[in-house]
């Protein structure tokens, strides 16, 4: 699927830019393909696909902090218990089976992604179809 394709190039590891663009780029793909794709494209299939974008995203995040003290500060910065910050920061996971567990989705949240500008499909979607 060039979906997942391009959005895996977005949010590669050797991009070498900030965050902030990279949500950015991100934001502006997806507009495009839900204003292009909304009409065919299910309800559940831009929920599914909202998901996997913002498991993406995480991992994004989680290799960008690189070290586990890094990964420990950051962690705690955005709300996480200094015991479950250590937790995810020293654990041998790789990044996307790391970017599900309940420390990094309590720091990294839905809420948190939209305020650094990640946009959702689901909202494009609804936008879409209830206008």
């Amino acid at each position: 699927m060039k979906f997942k394709q391009q959005v895996r190039k977005l949010t590669s590891r050797n991009w070498g830019v900030s965050m902030k663009y990279q949500l950015f780029r991100i934001s502006q793909y997806l507009r495009g393909w839900i204003n292009y794709f909304g009409i065919v494209s299910g309800y559940q299939h831009c929920v599914e696909l909202d998901h996997w974008i913002r498991r993406r995203v995480r991992m994004a995040y989680w290799r960008q902090w690189r070290k586990p003290r890094t990964k420990v500060r950051n962690l705690m910065r955005l709300g996480v218990h200094m015991q479950a910050a250590v937790a995810c920061g020293i654990t041998s996971k790789g990044p996307w089976r790391s970017s599900k567990t309940p420390g990094i989705n309590q720091a990294l949240s839905n809420a948190y992604l939209k305020s650094q500008g990640l946009y959702e499909l689901r909202d494009g979607w609804i936008k879409l179809h209830h206008s």
